[in-house]
């Protein structure tokens, strides 16, 4: 019984599944940071780094997990020591020959690291690099000012005291004071003991806001500033601290001074903190750039979505966005379903340990009758929440997905005393589940929490397919840990009751004919035959019957779903479709990752790597290392509500990559893995890492290496040597199931492990075939080899399109081969006019093509070059039709 796969189609057999899947003188410092700096930079070069152009409005951050700094490329930021906003609006501007330049419209480049972002100042005769770093520990943060300049020039620091507490607490009034003897501006609570501190042993000439003219629009009344003194000329570097403290000034100043006299230490430990957890947590080294980049970017984010909140514990919260002259920056607070799928990133990557706690938090907050909370603020405790807010249970979700995620996590990680200990949470979930059931046994909306969709023309319903699939998935994940707590009578009917509601979901969600799943059933009973996105939540769960499954596909993979930078939650043909609706059409990154793995899982591995890249190369664009929460439809840009650093928006990177493309599952308290790659057709290597499973460590190098073999008839044959590489590390005992996909015309002429054949199964179905070979891990390193003949492979890599622009890339609707094996044909979605490459894995057996020509330039690396006619329409259907020889298998050379 497995959490959240159906064994017959993922995983292992059921005869193997016996446990779970699843710091002084100013001179003295000046000269400090001056040595200091360099060492610092180049013992961090060797985590990842962005670098790109100034474009208006990109945002920049850097956090820490008690403090962030949050704003944009032009320099304007704001200051975050939880749950204590501190100032926004921060900016610089730059004294030189008797005039003062505002910073921003200087901005040239950015450059993003995990532990600071650096903004690239300059203007011919100066560069100033200001660098934003947040420490991992501390309530505090600190911008470093690296000045190169051939004339004296000054920096001023300009920002708007903003000192009050996250939404939904108020501090009330706050005072503003400098302190000459510190060089800083103290800004206090009225009634509190909440303190802050802004300031730099340079800092002189201080400006305070005009409290008079709090309506004035003369912008600089409404600032306060002060002068890090002149450079006279060549290289010196300058620096501000922002330090904070619930305790009160004492204490805001003893930080304060910690993080003066220790900023060389703490940027080193932020350097390890990201170097140790990039290391340790799932490594993968792949053939596309792009896609490397964008992994291990995504574990960055999901890191840094780990906060320490004083007042109401540790989690991950949703993401970080400016919160301008508001109180709620981004998502930066603390959200149940957020939390929970990203938490199956977590586990995919082997970072138990911050999916547990995002456990332990939320459990810490359930309700008496076992609800999941939805939404919990960083000020949270200073109000009656939960009791005079509508927020705080708001969601059904939540509580399915808890119980998913605890099943996910104990499955991955073996740690069933924490099953024990949190079964009675586990059990009041369920519960509570179970008395949201509608007459269908669907967990429903209607009267209980919000499911997908909050707001906007597609509700009120009854219950959402979402809602009732994670119900559904629900029951699965409870009865897999009730079997493996030894309560075996209710694993059983738990496990009955799961399958007659999958096959109900089948059923009453179903529109025969309009050949798609609806999108709810509304209060009158009556289904919403609406084609949205959330039928790839089943798909994620394999809860769909493959036909119907298949059919789904289709209609998601259609241009008025998919879009070149994601998918649309509503068809744009629907007649409640917005592209700025952020429930009725806009494009979230969330969606891409359920319809990428759900996409995997049914062998759509074309549709499936559209979704995966397009989300893998946001990573990688306006604001580089971050993905954002949503887009428009319509065009390829973020609406104007976006969070900009989302973090279900990464984790959909690491879960389309891990359990999409590669497949990969393990089971801790069993100790073992499958790997079920679809590989693309330019992929000829890949490498996994650092893999634990239990006890047990894994490193797996594949590799593929295709030749041409002649056999009697002077015939030539493609041969494919592929090979597996497999070290464990440790000694227990670990099993792995090895189930590559290959075409329907591939044929497994011999596999050996170690120099001696093995047993094999194939496993067909309409789109691949999976040669599956299981086998327990010798210790060291042991070589896994398939020879396959006839094999054939394409893929095609699409680009994002310019930023404003709308969708102009290719949409792969089906492909289907003839029961011979000798022609393939590709149902597509094109814009008239436009012009495709698709990459193949060999073109020696095509006969003849019909709608694309081959270019064999490179025998190295064939394309398919798909070219049509220009046309009326936005976009409009065609095929494309390969033929190959008839299938011949002979004995490799």
């Amino acid at each position: 019984m497995s959490c959240l796969n159906s064994s017959s189609r993922r995983g292992f057999p059921n005869r193997l599944l016996t446990g779970f899947r699843r710091g002084p003188a100013l001179l003295a410092l000046t000269w400090f940071f001056l040595c200091a700096l360099p060492g610092a930079a180049q013992e961090a070069s060797s985590l990842p780094q962005l670098s790109r152009a100034i474009t208006h409005g990109q945002f920049v951050s850097a956090v820490g997990r008690r403090a962030a700094l949050l704003g944009n490329k032009e320099g304007q930021s704001e200051a975050w020591v939880y749950p204590l906003k501190i100032l926004r609006g921060l900016h610089l501007r730059f004294h030189i020959d008797s005039r003062i330049l505002p910073a921003g419209p200087l901005a040239r480049t950015v450059i993003t690291r995990p532990e600071s972002s650096t903004i690239v100042f300059s203007d011919g005769s100066f560069e100033v690099r200001e660098t934003l770093f947040v420490p991992v520990h501390e309530p505090g943060a600190m911008i470093t000012l690296e000045v190169q300049t051939e004339r004296p020039l000054e920096i001023e620091v300009a920002f708007q005291p903003d000192f009050q507490l996250q939404w939904p607490a108020n501090l009330g009034a706050s005072h503003l004071q400098w302190d000459s003897n510190k060089r800083a501006f103290l800004l206090s609570g009225e009634n509190h003991t909440y303190a802050a501190i802004v300031g730099s042993p340079t800092a002189s000439d201080p400006h305070i806001k005009d409290e008079s003219k709090d309506d004035s629009s003369d912008s600089s009344s409404q600032e306060s500033s002060f002068l890090l003194g002149v450079t006279q000329r060549g290289t010196q570097t300058k620096f501000l601290c922002i330090a904070a403290s619930l305790q009160g000034r004492d204490d805001a100043a003893k930080i304060y001074n910690g993080l003066i006299a220790g900023q060389k230490g703490l940027t080193d430990e932020a350097t390890k903190y990201y170097r140790d957890y990039l290391r340790r947590t799932l490594n993968v080294s792949l053939p596309d750039a792009e896609m490397q980049q964008a992994y291990d970017w995504a574990r960055i984010n999901l890191l840094q979505a780990v906060v320490d909140s004083p007042l109401v514990g540790t989690s991950l919260i949703a993401g970080y966005g400016p919160s301008g002259d508001a109180e709620r920056p981004g998502f930066d607070w603390f959200f149940g379903r957020d939390a929970l799928w990203s938490s199956l990133a977590l586990d995919a990557q082997g970072d138990l340990t911050d999916a547990k706690t995002a456990l332990e938090f939320l459990a810490k907050y359930q309700r008496a009758d076992g609800r999941i909370p939805h939404e919990v603020p960083q000020s949270a405790s200073l109000v009656r929440w939960f009791e005079d807010y509508p927020y705080g249970y708001a969601s059904a979700d939540a509580t399915p997905l808890f119980l998913i995620a605890m099943c996910d996590y104990i499955e991955r990680s073996g740690d069933l005393a924490f099953a024990r200990q949190e079964w009675d949470n586990i059990w009041r979930a369920y519960q509570f589940l179970d008395s949201t059931l509608d007459p269908d046994g669907f967990a429903q909306n209607l009267g209980v929490g919000h499911g997908w969709v909050e707001s906007g023309p597609l509700v009120p319903v009854r219950t959402e397919i979402y809602q009732a699939s994670v119900g559904i998935e629900a029951l699965r994940a409870v009865a897999a840990l009730a079997a493996q707590l030894g309560k075996a009578d209710l694993a059983t009917t738990l496990d009955e009751t799961f399958h007659r509601e999958r096959t109900r979901l089948n059923d009453l969600f179903w529109s025969p004919d309009k050949k798609i799943f609806a999108f709810a059933i509304d209060p009158n009973n009556a289904r919403v035959d609406q084609p949205t996105v959330l039928p790839a939540v089943p798909m994620w769960f394999d809860l769909l019957d493959p036909v119907k499954a298949e059919q789904t596909i289709a209609r998601l993979a259609a241009p008025d779903l998919q879009t070149d930078w994601g998918m649309r939650i509503l068809s744009s043909s629907s007649n409640k479709y917005a592209g700025d609706g952020y429930h009725f059409g806009a494009v979230w990154p969330l969606f891409t990752g359920w319809t990428s793995v759900g996409e995997y899982h049914y062998h759509h591995e074309l549709a499936a790597y559209l979704n995966l890249r397009a989300n893998a190369l946001l990573a990688l664009d306006r604001s580089p290392g971050h993905v954002t929460e949503v887009l428009s439809g319509d065009r390829y840009e973020p609406l104007s509500t976006s969070t900009p650093q989302q973090t279900w928006s990464a984790a959909m990177i690491v879960s389309a990559l891990l359990q999409g493309l590669f497949g990969l599952e393990t089971n801790a308290a069993a100790c073992e893995v499958a790997l079920k790659p679809h590989l693309p057709a330019d992929w000829d290597s890949f490498t996994i890492d650092n893999l634990h499973v239990g006890s047990s460590t894994l490193a797996l190098r594949f590799r593929k290496d295709a030749r041409q073999n002649v056999h009697a008839k002077n015939a030539a044959q493609s041969v494919d040597d592929l090979r597996l590489d497999v070290t464990r590390a440790r000694n227990r005992k670990c099993m792995l199931d090895f189930s590559p996909a290959l075409s329907l015309r591939a044929h497994i002429e011999s596999a050996t492990l170690n120099g001696r054949a093995i047993p094999y199964r194939v496993e067909s179905n309409d789109k691949d075939q999976h040669v599956s070979l299981q086998f327990e891990v010798p210790p060291g390193k042991s070589t896994l080899r398939m020879l396959i003949t006839d094999d054939f492979e394409l893929s095609i890599a699409p680009q994002l399109p310019a930023y404003g622009s709308a969708s102009r890339g290719l949409r792969i609707l089906s492909s289907s081969w003839t029961p011979e094996r000798d022609r393939l044909t590709l149902d597509l979605a094109v814009v008239p006019g436009s012009s495709y490459e698709f990459s193949l894995s060999d073109a020696s057996e095509i006969v003849s093509l019909e709608g694309a020509e081959l270019d064999r330039s490179d025998p190295r690396a064939p394309k398919l070059l798909v070219r049509f006619p220009p046309g009326s329409e936005e976009y409009a259907r065609r095929q494309i039709v390969l033929h190959f020889v008839a299938q011949r298998h002979v004995e490799p050379n």
